[in-house]
């Protein structure tokens, strides 16, 4: 299985890591110099998460938090949530 979000297809992106020297010119010295430039990987952030699909099952998937957060999957509930009794709410 790809590491990619199962609902967006968010995957690796590949970018450059820049290694710098030296001390800034605003802190007192004579600037920074980058020393190097590599290949590297962006990963995405993928959490497993039981998601209840819209036919009624369950499933465990591979999904980015920004799915999570945007409300693209629905979590399934393990536990009722608490509810307050209506007869100590009223008085």
């Amino acid at each position: 299985m790809a590491r990619q979000c199962e609902v967006c297809g968010k995957g690796a992106q590949l970018g450059n890591q820049v290694t710098t020297r030296g001390k800034k010119k605003y802190l007192g010295g004579v600037g920074t110099k980058i020393t190097g430039i590599t290949r590297r990987k962006f990963k995405p952030n993928l959490q497993r998460v039981h998601v209840s699909l819209p036919n009624g099952t369950r499933k465990a998937m591979q999904v980015c938090t920004q799915c999570i957060r945007s409300g693209a999957v629905k979590k399934v509930v393990r536990k009722a949530p608490f509810k307050v009794p209506q007869d100590t709410a009223k008085k």
